[in-house]
């Protein structure tokens, strides 16, 4: 792997900083990955909407690019292709919050929804009127009614300037929210792959292709795409995407649109143009109107070769909100500022310590998150397979979180203890896994307020809450091929009775085989969805993690 970083767990911080040094009007939260517009104070006094969009790095110059006057209020970034905490996004609605509310644009991916929907309600019930948007404008996934539904892609960038225009404009929260909903149904984007991109903390792509192959239909965090063909003239090609997204969206000969041609990342600028130009005519041949149309980088996937293309179907209004005057660094040529930073949102209290921990639980506990920090190379390895390369590094930052927090958790027991390990979780681990198993932990946590009788029993009952409130919030079952294939399985196995040692010792045994099952499943949820038949053969590196912690321990 050739890439011009320094150490890969600084890669998106130093990114922002950089971001922030080489643009106008800018600032950075301090000690955050938040990017938030320079004149804030203003924005907040004048009682506009804020606008918060965010997700994982690696789609330059999104999202932060687009923070500025007419576009985003503030930009929430978590690693690269993994979703930013639910504190990290609730950092950034306390910092932009005002008397006009937030929306917060989230494209669909279930990390995303997770951590941003959950900080929309602690948001709300802290006063603050907070509303989430969910754009989902992947053309090729059709109805998508088999996998974890269309994913967001380059469309949103479009959505961002209908929202930024309404919220400029001084309309409310719901008429921003509305019309912001009306651009993503106007909205579909279809892309092509020549090459897999790399993520740095795996080192390796994702896929690979034969010279003479594509992908179509991919998304933007590096995943394979729905099918692999030869490659084709860019003509050709440009007419099947545009072709595929007008029947999408039920575009007929005379419609107004809007075309947004994307670089997905190491496209030549020369490519980028050839696909605009036969985009174009592509349209035309179907009779469609272009009335804007853009041709650059605005959405990537790290370094893949490739291009999407999106329409937008217009009306009058919305060709004036795309029209409207807007000053973001992706939007209008930079300029060079000094870096600055914005003081953080005040703290939590420091948590109270309650007694001190089981010994044998905080054992367990360390001996868990050891297990999964020695796994990160293997657990990355699994999921490039099968998914996007990433719950490697997000599970071992949570672990190592929580061995950072070893002397803070000694001097807490029971509910509380649990408590504080969700908390730990939700803020330092990326992804979908961040908020799973700070559900994991929470759900434990409230049935040991209510729990009693001999140690197995206890477990066993906040086990089975955590678990329970994990599927009621991840929406996953047995058989979905996700962790819950392995929790469900140890579950059971732990309910047979006994000591606190045989039945952790059951459960992991039972995890194991769960995750060994999932080889042969067809998967239902996350990214492995997208991928269909592909992952045939290999286990789901969630499931394996839930197997690899509960043995660990068991052993302890």
């Amino acid at each position: 792997m050739k890439k011009l970083i320094n150490e890969v767990k600084d890669v998106v911080p130093q990114a922002l900083a950089g971001l922030v040094d080489t643009s106008n009007n800018l600032r950075l939260i301090e000690g955050t990955t938040v990017v938030v517009r320079a004149d804030l104070d203003a924005v907040i006094g004048a009682g506009k909407v804020a606008l918060i969009s965010g997700g994982g790095s690696g789609h330059e110059p999104a999202h932060a690019g687009y923070v500025g006057k007419g576009l985003l209020t503030a930009a929430v970034a978590g690693d690269v292709f993994a979703s930013p905490s639910t504190d990290q996004v609730l950092t950034g609605i306390r910092a932009v919050a005002g008397p006009g509310g937030v929306l917060l644009i989230v494209k669909n991916y279930t990390g995303d929804r997770l951590n941003f929907g959950l900080a929309a309600q602690i948001a709300q019930g802290e006063g603050i009127a907070c509303e989430v948007l969910v754009v989902d404008d992947d053309a090729a996934l059709g109805s998508a009614e088999k996998t974890a539904g269309r994913r967001g892609i380059a469309g949103t960038v479009l959505v961002h300037k209908i929202a930024g225009a309404a919220a400029e404009a001084g309309l409310s929260l719901a008429e921003v929210k509305a019309r912001a909903e009306a651009a993503v149904a106007a909205t579909g984007s279809m892309g092509v792959a020549l090459s897999p991109c790399i993520v740095p903390a795996a080192g390796t792509p994702n896929f690979e292709l034969a010279q003479n192959e594509i992908e179509l239909g991919l998304g933007i965090h590096g995943e394979a795409g729905l099918s692999r063909v030869n490659l084709r003239p860019a003509a050709h090609l440009a007419e099947e995407l545009i072709g595929t997204i007008a029947r999408d969206r039920r575009l007929k000969a005379g419609d107004r649109v809007a075309l947004l041609v994307n670089n997905l990342g190491s496209t030549p600028p020369m490519e980028v143009s050839i696909m605009a130009g036969d985009a174009l005519a592509a349209c035309a041949a179907l009779g469609l109107k272009v009335e804007r149309v853009w041709a650059g980088t605005f959405l990537t996937a790290i370094d893949m070769a490739g291009v999407s293309l999106s329409l937008m179907a217009l009306d009058d209004d919305r060709l004036a909100a795309l029209d409207a005057p807007a000053g973001a660094p992706a939007w209008v040529l930079p300029g060079l500022r000094q870096g600055m930073t914005l003081p953080a949102p005040v703290a939590a209290a420091p948590v109270e310590a309650n007694g001190t921990a089981d010994p044998a639980v905080m054992a367990a506990l360390v001996a868990g998150c050891e297990a999964l920090i020695a796994a990160e190379p293997e657990l990355t390895r699994m999921d490039q397979v099968v998914g996007d390369g990433d719950i490697g590094r997000s599970l071992a930052g949570g672990a190592e979180a929580l061995l950072a927090e070893r002397e803070t958790l000694a001097h807490l027991s029971g509910a509380a203890f649990w408590r504080h390990v969700g908390a730990v979780v939700r803020r330092s681990t990326g992804g979908t896994s961040g908020p799973l198993y700070a559900i994991l932990a929470f759900g434990a946590a409230n049935a040991l307020d209510d729990t009693s009788g001999d140690a197995g029993a206890q477990m066993e009952a906040a086990f089975a809450s955590g678990v329970s409130a994990l599927c009621g919030l991840g929406g996953a079952e047995l058989g979905d091929r996700t962790m819950v294939d392995a929790l469900a399985p140890a579950l059971a196995a732990m309910g047979q009775g006994g000591t606190v040692a045989t039945r952790l010792s059951a459960a992991a045994e039972a995890a194991a085989k769960g995750a060994e099952a999932t080889k042969q499943m067809k998967p239902r949820r996350g990214r492995s969805s997208y991928v269909g038949d592909r992952v045939i053969g290999h286990p789901d590196p969630g499931a394996v993690a839930v197997s690899l912690w509960l043995k660990a321990a068991a052993q302890a």
